[in-house]
């Protein structure tokens, strides 16, 4: 019968660095696929969460391993039962505080787009939505909404009231609608295209034609509006046609255009 041979510190922390990226990865696609789809996942600062996550979890248990591992020790088994117990805490935590940044509307309110993310609404927020959607944050996905200003001067008063203590109109689903009752506003309050080209002509003129030709619209259909988000703005495309959302790009909707040289 042949011993069996010796398994080095290295191959333990390198099998142990195996199983942490599968599950890491698994992670990586849940958040990036399902709670943070495209562009929100770097605006609403879902990239910073998710390298420290991953971090943590690639480099701390195959570490540790590596230092603690001789094959024979006495108490090993319970060291890297201990190890595992450890890293697969850390990514759950790590996870449930993902979740609570994830984007679950978009919310139109007056002119720009709003990112609301699960910690901006509690139980209780949620309970006033007048529709079931409204009634629940989202894990597939951020819900695109409106709310409009109420038109009750008492009601508007105390929406004004409540922003100033920093709870505003998009954090308020009792006076979410559907996106399509805006239309016509969202229409109205949309830009040309130039105007956010000419904020950065450089680096803004390929983006915007590359969505637009990914769109198949005429240029001159194509409007935008500010996209509000947690880490960085961006700039939400509109049908001027329509009034629906074609999608958000990556361009700085309040960057100040270059100054005019002087004569």
């Amino acid at each position: 019968m042949t011993t069996p041979k010796p398994v080095s510190r290295w191959k333990a922390a390198s099998i142990h660095l195996l199983l942490s990226a599968m599950l890491a990865l698994s992670a990586w696609l849940l958040i990036f696929k399902l709670w943070f789809p495209p562009p929100y996942f770097h605006a609403s600062g879902g990239d910073r969460l998710i390298v420290l996550l991953v971090g943590i979890d690639l480099v701390v248990g195959p570490l540790l391993t590596l230092i603690i591992f001789v094959q024979g020790k006495r108490g090993l088994k319970f060291d890297l039962a201990f190890i595992g117990v450890v890293q697969v805490a850390a990514l759950i935590y790590g996870v449930s505080v993902i979740t609570q940044s994830r984007p679950v509307f978009i919310v139109f309110v007056v002119d720009r787009f709003n990112v609301v993310p699960a910690h901006y609404l509690d139980e209780e927020d949620l309970a006033r939505g007048k529709a079931p959607e409204f009634r629940s944050a989202s894990w597939t996905g951020p819900r695109l909404v409106a709310a409009p200003m109420p038109t009750d001067p008492k009601l508007r008063t105390a929406v004004l009231d409540s922003s100033l203590r920093g709870k505003d109109l998009e954090q308020m689903p009792e006076y979410y609608v559907d996106i399509a009752r805006e239309r016509n506003t969202i229409i109205d309050r949309s830009k040309p295209l130039d105007e956010l080209v000419a904020r950065n002509p450089a680096r803004n003129a390929p983006i915007v034609d590359e969505a637009v030709r990914q769109s198949g619209l005429e240029r001159s259909d194509v409007g935008w509006l500010p996209l509000v988000a947690m880490r960085s703005d961006m700039a939400m495309l509109i049908n001027r046609r329509t009034g629906e959302t074609i999608g958000a790009i990556d361009v700085d909707p309040w960057e100040k255009p270059p100054a005019a040289p002087e004569k």
